[in-house]
């Protein structure tokens, strides 16, 4: 296949997937204007399907540019899998919920759409992890893997839509209770009793085995691989913990067993949404790492990230020990409206504490991750603090000509003064 032929099937693929992106936005709108029961997943669905049509907006453009790199056919396959999804969850509640009875088959869809989620979450946490960010394995040891998880992935896929049972085991909606799955085989039944969680055993395996594989690339990678591979660890590392706080906040709050989201609190509410779009990171990521652009500003992103939120737990735990520890001391002393001094007062502390907290937060990370940077600060500071105290103008170039051999590295330094050359000593191997 010639780039330009590869060129036109990525946007192809592009304009297709698009296409399905508008179906679903047109379809959740109309069942918007019907004031279905169900109106209130609609901001869910929205944002999940335009989080993921960043997965095919990133792809097309790897793709068309570079159509030997398999990550940007696997970014248009992802994108592809989870906009079909949406177009059979609108068909679904169009026919079921909001005008029962008017489409056919919504029986068969469901069971179809069934199985979306395997390769949809198979895909980006197997071979985008695997492949990334040159489309081919770490080594040829990893080769067996990459077949393991794609067998994996067809062996659970293909036969789920014909699983015996309800439709509500199969697609989780407790819309289709008492509904028999009408394109069930009761000769599986034994396969998906057995073998089939063996299978969902095996592909949980092959996630954490292909991020594995990321990390030992990662290790053996230097200079643009290695910043590369630090674009995609950030991004999946930042929306891991965004999840996991999302989950931790739900169990703490004892919203977890909850179903619905209008009965959780607000800020809840907003964290779940936060952590659902930031799937949008993943291919971000994978889009400055490949195509190279801003590809060196990776370190100071995760600079800030780790300084920032350091920064914000510590004020959070500062303001809520003022305001849930001293509160209850001050309401047991002046009464109910000491609670409102309590407040003000934790308030005032956190804006104190930002600019010393920042800068200590600042410290303690650039000392423990950005260990070079933080020894290059200390030289020019020693070296700033010496320069008010020489007298000797040879004293001066060789502290200068020191400091910049022991924060710039080069391979060799020497200083230049009107009326002569005072050459300087040879730097420290790099």
């Amino acid at each position: 296949m010639t780039a330009r032929t590869a060129s036109r099937l990525a946007w192809a693929a592009f304009a297709l997937i698009a296409a399905l992106y508008v179906v679903s936005l047109a379809a959740i709108g109309l069942i918007l204007a019907r004031g279905s029961t169900v109106s209130g997943g609609a901001v869910e669905a929205v944002m999940l399907l335009t989080a993921m049509m960043s997965f095919p907006v990133v792809g097309v453009m790897i793709a068309s540019r570079l159509p030997g790199n398999a990550i940007g056919w696997i970014l248009l396959g992802i994108g592809l899998v989870w906009e079909l999804s949406g177009v059979a969850g609108t068909y679904i509640t169009w026919g079921l919920v909001v005008d029962p009875g008017s489409v056919p088959g919504v029986g068969v869809v469901a069971a179809l759409s069934g199985p979306v989620w395997v390769p949809g979450v198979g895909l980006i946490g197997t071979f985008l992890l695997l492949l990334f960010p040159d489309g081919r394995v770490p080594t040829p040891r990893w080769r067996p893997l990459a077949w393991l998880a794609g067998l994996v992935m067809g062996l659970m896929t293909v036969p789920y839509p014909f699983a015996p049972g309800s439709l509500e085991e199969l697609t989780g909606d407790p819309a289709f209770r008492g509904v028999d799955n009408p394109l069930g085989v009761d000769a599986l039944r034994p396969f998906f009793e057995g073998p089939f969680h063996v299978l969902l055993l095996l592909l949980v395996l092959c996630v954490l085995a292909c991020a594995c594989g990321l990390i030992v690339r990662f290790r053996r990678a230097r200079g643009q691989k290695r910043l590369q591979l630090k674009w995609l660890a950030t991004a999946a590392g930042t929306m891991g913990a965004l999840f996991a706080a999302s989950i931790l906040a739900a169990l703490v709050t004892g919203q977890a067993q909850s179903s619905s989201s209008a009965s959780h609190p607000a800020w809840l509410t907003v964290l779940d949404r936060i952590a659902l779009f930031s799937f949008v990171l993943v291919p971000a990521a994978a889009g400055v790492a490949i195509l190279r652009h801003r590809l060196y500003d990776i370190d100071v992103f995760i600079n800030r990230a780790l300084v920032y939120g350091s920064l914000t737990a510590v004020l959070a735990v500062v303001y809520a020990v003022g305001v849930v520890g001293v509160g209850a001391v001050l309401q047991g002393l002046g009464g109910d409206e000491s609670n409102s001094v309590a407040v003000a007062a934790s308030t005032l502390a956190v804006a104190g504490l930002f600019r010393p907290a920042r800068t200590r937060v600042q410290a303690f990370i650039d000392r423990r991750f950005y260990r070079r940077r933080y020894d290059a600060i200390r030289t020019v500071e020693e070296f700033a603090s010496r320069l008010r105290d020489e007298v000797t103008l040879d004293s001066v170039t060789s502290d200068l000509l020191v400091a910049v051999s022991e924060t710039v590295q080069p391979a060799h330094a020497s200083l230049w003064l009107r009326g002569g050359e005072i050459p300087g000593p040879a730097s420290r191997p790099s």
